[in-house]
């Protein structure tokens, strides 16, 4: 039997995200492996080994998979959202490319699922209706200061920003710097949405300003959408705001 890794997109958590394919490609499987809330989403099917691991070891993660394939098992590698967005499939194949030329040879399979963006968008209205950019707050793989200098080009160039992974335990600041930053191109009127844990049970989403963003809680959970100049809120007597940027741009004055 030829190996074979399959990495699936969950979507952000509610199983109406769980696509048909994604399903279908999920029992064919007999490994599966994930971060364990991750893998706890995953239905539980007899035969089927579950092998959970922290969310810091995407890489030896990466690598127990494709090992487990190259012996001629068929793997799932789950990732919570999009496994290309932020997520696992780069992780894979980053280590085919280091790896032994025995995983190059492998069916590989990279399944799409709703990335957190869409999901908080969805929610919002249509923030995401013009150009939009995604850019991960973690320092964790790349400096600070390359997070500052994306900010500003970002802001600047008139996109509207989503942030993954905003904040947590070790960085509880650069929310708020990442704010800040934006505050030197933008105007504190700015719309922010602020998405935690949407498509699960204790989903909340919140719409204020940029000028007053760094007082509303956010965590690991979170996803936040900074608008362009362009974004505007729609306020709906007894309904939630909606958020939407135009299609269409501002002139730019040369």
């Amino acid at each position: 039997m030829s190996g074979r890794l399959t990495v699936v997109g969950l979507g952000p958590g509610d199983d109406r995200f769980l696509r048909p394919r994604r399903a279908k490609r999920l029992r064919a499987q007999r490994p599966s492996m994930a971060t364990g809330p991750i893998l706890d989403r995953v239905p539980v099917r007899e035969g089927q080994a579950r092998n959970p691991s922290g969310n810091r070891v995407e890489g030896n993660r990466a690598r127990a998979a494709l090992a487990h394939a190259a012996q001629g098992a068929h793997v799932a590698m789950v990732s919570g959202g999009d496994p290309g967005v932020f997520a696992m499939a780069a992780a894979v194949c980053g280590e085919i490319e280091d790896g032994p030329e025995a995983w190059r040879a492998l069916d590989l399979h990279i399944v799409p699922g709703i990335t957190a963006m869409l999901a908080v968008a969805a929610k919002a209205g249509a923030p995401l209706g013009h150009d939009f950019c995604a850019i991960s707050l973690s320092d964790n793989l790349k400096p600070w200061e390359l997070i500052e200098r994306r900010l500003d080009a970002a802001a600047t160039g008139g996109f509207v920003i989503a942030f993954y992974n905003p904040i947590s335990t070790a960085r509880p600041w650069q929310l708020g710097q990442a704010f800040a930053r934006l505050g030197r191109h933008l105007s504190p009127t700015t719309p922010v949405i602020f998405g935690r844990a949407v498509g699960r049970d204790d989903e909340a989403v919140t719409v204020t300003t940029l000028d007053k963003a760094a007082e509303t809680p956010a965590d690991m959970a979170t996803l936040v959408i900074v608008g362009a100049p362009e974004t505007r809120v729609i306020p709906r007597e007894g309904k939630a705001p909606l958020v939407y940027t135009p299609r269409m741009a501002a002139t730019v004055s040369a």
